[in-house]
């Protein structure tokens, strides 16, 4: 059925148009004057079109909250304070490990919900609260499954070297040894990730442990994602540069060594705002990476620990505040720049013809407002390959 979005009032992320058409899942073709006739009518009245957002970094596969922590965090507690009392990832491990895979789809799909509701069309998704064989996998099938069940699109990201779990506590090697030798060659088995990723940090990875994981990763056919310098600069952001990984990720702590071998290597900047806001910390230097010629991206980071928020659209209006973007660098960082991030460039994330049909209709009448009116959902309309899958009340 061939769908007819008529009466735009501005269109960004594509050339200016007052109609646009989509036929087959795709955009068929956009132009201004008399629109062509269409099974279905959608009527803009005036507001802005967009493509379908794209969250380019989630752990949206994840058992239980941590709500808990937050009085121990305003009573000081640090980070192994709240370990050692049984929280933090190893928390989220346990109640994750202990989910059959239709109940770990069935709160998935709640949040798929919710994600379409606020005009996303496409999510990247990662593992690494299992940390053994049967989660990973079990976390990796819900991603794919979500995809293919529901109308939002996944992309399914491998991230055992999230952690070192309890049953490894204090031999990080042998669990990188584990990691390469049977659980990425299991994950590869399966057949569902697209993208490795490892956590590059003081405490957690060193840059020859990210090493060796990404390198096994490149061999069995991965394409490279590092999550770095969250904390500190130890050389992740260096090491995805080397490496060419398709993204590096949170970057909080960059300085710029790392930002010029995100630039020489192509590396996408999967920039994180909502979490610097929860946890207090510092925001991702985005105005300089831009600046450098990195491509930036932003993401939700939806996860139970760091970021338990998965509203894109707060996003939006902070990647403005804080990272000092302006509003079409926004814009091009939750659409066509997210798609670089998840190897999708070129298929999503501009309106034009050819492309896939992810479209947001706001209530909102230009690209300003949706930095400026935070708090509340503004999309109204939101359409994957052509299909409407979601109208606001």
């Amino acid at each position: 059925m061939r769908l007819l979005i008529k009466n735009i009032g501005a269109l960004e992320g594509g050339e200016s148009a007052e109609w646009l058409l989509c036929d087959g899942g795709l955009i068929s073709a956009m132009g201004s004057g008399e629109p062509p006739a269409a099974e279905r009518e959608l009527d803009a009245r005036g507001a802005l079109v967009t493509p379908g957002l794209i969250d380019c970094h989630t752990h949206m596969a994840f058992g239980g909250w941590r709500q808990r922590e937050i009085p121990m965090k305003i009573g000081g507690a640090g980070y192994l304070d709240i370990l050692a009392a049984g929280g933090g990832i190893l928390d989220t491990v346990r109640h994750t490990r202990a989910l059959s895979e239709s109940e770990l789809l069935e709160r998935t799909r709640g949040f798929a919900r919710e994600m379409l509701a606020q005009g996303v069309t496409t999510v990247e998704g990662k593992s690494g609260y299992g940390l053994d064989t049967e989660t990973e996998l079990r976390q990796l099938a819900v991603m794919h499954r979500l995809g293919e069940e529901t109308p939002l699109e996944t992309a399914v990201t491998f991230r055992g070297a999230h952690a070192v779990p309890p049953e490894y506590a204090g031999r990080a090697d042998d669990y990188v040894d584990f990691l390469c030798g049977e659980l990425l060659p299991a994950v590869r088995e399966q057949g569902y990730a697209e993208f490795c990723d490892v956590f590059c940090e003081t405490g957690v990875f060193d840059v020859p442990q990210s090493r060796r994981v990404l390198e096994r990763a490149r061999e069995l056919g991965f394409r490279l994602k590092i999550h770095a310098d969250e904390i500190d600069a130890i050389g992740g952001a260096q090491l995805a540069g080397e490496l060419g990984a398709i993204s590096a990720e949170h970057l909080i702590a960059t300085d710029e060594r790392g930002m010029e071998a995100l630039a020489a290597g192509g590396v996408t900047a999967v920039l994180l705002p909502s979490t610097s806001l929860y946890l207090g910390k510092s925001f991702a230097r985005a105005r300089d990476m831009a600046e450098r010629g990195v491509r930036v991206a932003v993401a939700t980071d939806f996860n139970p620990g760091s970021c338990p928020s998965l509203n894109i659209q707060l996003c939006i209006m902070l990647a403005c505040q804080r990272y000092r973007l302006f509003p079409r660098e926004v814009l091009a960082a939750v659409t066509e720049n997210a798609a670089a991030a998840i190897g999708r460039e070129g298929r999503i994330g501009r309106l034009a013809p050819g492309m896939q049909a992810d479209i947001v209709i706001w209530n909102a009448p230009d690209i300003d407002t949706l930095c400026y009116r935070f708090g509340s959902n503004l999309a109204k309309t939101v359409i994957k390959k052509g299909e409407i899958v979601h109208e606001a009340d």
